[in-house]
């Protein structure tokens, strides 16, 4: 089964309130797509939190494994598996370097465990470019930013 997963993440102010927005998209045998979309706001946290909470969130709703596109606007995210970053944190004890540790260990391991039923392939999009999945994604996520209750 091929399921798109669309994602943004969003922070206003970083560290912020911020939110995530998440659409799985799935075209089934009949050729009919069917459309989830999810969303969540923080009080307090990084856009790079809600890009990756995006992503597994999108994840975490797949009952059975799927082939996954993730497609998502974030470099971060995107670069880390493309650019293979992520085996060398890994290697290096979740590490950058000699001395730098990766920020948001607790969500890339959260991830990384979420990943595993599916075969997942990562497409970088650009932000704000007229993609309408994800303009829809920006538009979830920062209203889930904007309405947190204090």
């Amino acid at each position: 089964m091929k399921v798109i997963l669309y994602s943004d993440g969003s922070s206003r102010g970083n560290p912020g309130p911020g939110g995530y927005g998440t659409i799985l998209e799935y075209i089934d045998p009949k050729g009919e797509l069917h459309t989830r979309e999810y969303s969540e706001g923080f009080k307090e946290t990084t856009n790079n939190r809600m890009e990756l909470m995006g992503v597994i969130t999108g994840l975490e709703a797949l009952i059975k494994p799927c082939d996954v596109e993730v497609v998502t606007d974030s470099k971060y995210v995107a670069d880390a598996f493309n650019q293979n970053w992520i085996e060398g944190w890994i290697k290096k004890d979740w590490r950058r370097g000699k001395t730098d540790e990766v920020k948001n260990i607790d969500l890339w391991e959260r991830l990384l465990e979420a990943m595993k039923p599916h075969n997942v392939t990562f497409t970088w999009v650009k932000g704000h470019a007229g993609h309408p999945q994800n303009e829809r994604c920006d538009e979830l996520a920062t209203t889930a930013a904007d309405n947190i209750e204090n």
